[in-house]
């Protein structure tokens, strides 16, 4: 085992970025913060509780209605998003440092995802600046046009895996449209989220705009959602919690974008080029050590074509390289917790009595302690099984057969979830009636996950609820107002003008 790495000026304690200004809770509460290797506590962080969301959201409440920057044009906002996109893109070393050891993502991945957290500020950027609403004329009568406002303080909720990631996600459109917003990221890793706020100073995000408070979901997370002046909440995460989110913010009718679970499907028809689909297919549910919201997690294979993929895919999925997330030469790290790591190694048990073993089913050899489980692979998976309709959120992947057509809609649908799905398929007319058919908000053909920021990102059924990216996500936080003139003479029926009773 190589010595466990440590990256250079770790913080000891982390705390909430509440108008301005660096704070502890209020309360004084704190909770442990571990890494994924070594699965012991290297930092405190300030635990949010209803007082401390009380004094963020107000902060955030203040600059939106006193300050200037829901006031500023759009040129004027965009130019801030480009210096916290530059500021991100300086900072990409450090952030993948500290989010491969907060995480257990290997750093190869992580890099990516500093630059994409900066792509998601130059992309609301440019978009902000190139809005622009309708108008409609009726001639000689009447014009109407659109005028968008932004709705208020924005809750924003974030998961652990890849967080400074998906926080940027959430945070540059929220900011491109002018709202103020309270980031209560996740509470296993509270890391890179607290770079945030240095980067906004420097870029010039006036002060009360941007607002962190770290703590447990049930309680900052549920003081946030409760708030009655945050109108509403964007939250990525699981589905059972989305669900009492979605209860929570029933009483207020706060606005709600969520983005949930998903067991996804990869659907694999005979006429597929099969390494290709292999290719993608150990991709979809490795990277990121499975830890992925759109996973294909659920891989459906032809009958004539079965037994061959299932043995390339479990060979291919034994040699996957399992180690130190800071080695370049590691494809699936350590696992985000001991709870989830817990939960993960369950499933895998259950399996065990669910499907055929392939590959994996436990720790790796030689990795004892850390957080660490091998690529697992279990075949003839049966539609009812737990491994087949549970999100594992984890390197664990069931395979199953199918006969036609028919049948591999049926399989592909037959879950609660309905996130992505992944088609592999020549056939030209057979991948277009599919895509249409799957229940699913995303769908890749003959392609593996890569998304064009302008296009809708959301799932049906449990999943999620609404759509974000493009202008999607611009719609989202703010409100669009019809405004409407008369142009000519005003023809209103004249009640009560008549005499005669």
């Amino acid at each position: 085992m190589t010595a466990h790495y440590l990256p250079e000026n770790l913080p000891t304690h982390i705390q909430h970025y509440i108008d301005g200004t660096f704070v502890d809770s209020l309360g004084g509460d704190t909770f442990d913060v571990l890494d994924p290797v070594s699965n012991t506590n290297y930092a405190t962080a300030a635990a949010g509780q209803k007082a401390d969301i009380d004094l963020a959201v107000a902060a955030a409440s203040r600059a939106f209605t006193n300050g200037p920057w829901p006031r500023m044009k759009p040129r004027e906002r965009a130019r801030v998003l480009n210096k916290i996109a530059d500021a991100v893109e300086a900072q990409e070393s450090r952030l993948a440092e500290l989010e491969t050891f907060d995480t257990g993502l290997p750093i190869t991945q992580a890099h990516g995802q500093a630059q994409r957290a900066a792509e998601n500020f130059r992309f609301f950027a440019d978009l902000i600046v190139a809005q622009f609403d309708d108008a409609m004329k009726v001639p000689g009568a009447q014009i109407n046009y659109v005028n968008r406002k932004p709705i208020g303080v924005a809750g924003l909720i974030t998961p652990w895996n890849t967080p400074f990631m998906l926080e940027s996600w959430k945070l540059a459109p929220a900011l491109a449209s002018g709202c103020t917003v309270v980031l209560k990221p996740a509470e296993f890793t509270p890391l890179s989220a607290s770079l945030w706020a240095t980067i906004f100073e420097e870029a010039g995000l006036p002060q009360g705009v941007f607002n962190l408070v770290n703590g447990l979901g049930e309680d900052a997370g549920d003081a946030l959602v409760k708030h009655p002046d945050v109108p509403l909440i964007s939250f990525t995460g699981e589905t059972t919690t989305g669900q009492t989110i979605f209860a929570n913010a029933a009483p207020k009718l706060k606005g709600l974008s969520m983005e949930l679970g998903g067991k996804s499907p990869c659907v694999v028809f005979a006429d597929a080029d099969i390494d290709a689909a292999i290719d993608s297919a150990l991709f979809g549910v490795f990277s990121l050590n499975g830890e992925r919201c759109t996973a294909g997690s659920r891989i459906l294979v032809e009958r004539s074509i079965y037994d061959e993929f299932c043995e390339k895919y479990a060979a291919r999925a034994k040699n996957i390289v399992v180690g130190d997330p800071h080695d370049p030469k590691t494809e699936v790290g350590a696992l985000v917790h001991p709870e989830h790591y817990a939960k993960v190694m369950g499933y895998v048990e259950i399996g065990k009595s669910e499907g055929r073993l392939l590959a994996g089913g436990g720790r790796p050899a030689g990795l004892d302690t850390g957080n660490y489980v091998s690529p697992t692979v279990f075949a003839d998976v049966k539609p009812e099984a737990r491994i087949f309709q549970e999100e594992i959120f984890g390197p664990v992947v069931a395979i199953t057969p199918f006969e036609n057509d028919d049948e591999a809609l049926a399989l592909a649908n037959g879950v609660k979830y309905g996130l992505a799905a992944y088609i592999w398929t020549q056939n030209l007319t057979r991948a277009h009636n599919f895509a249409q058919s799957v229940e699913a908000g995303m769908v890749w053909l003959n392609s593996h996950n890569v998304r064009d920021l302008r296009t809708p990102f959301g799932g049906v059924k449990s999943s999620g609820l609404g759509h974000e990216g493009g202008f999607r996500s611009i719609d989202f936080y703010t409100d669009q107002q019809a405004v409407h003139i008369t142009l000519g003479a005003v023809h209103t029926p004249k009640f009560g003008a008549s005499a005669t009773h």
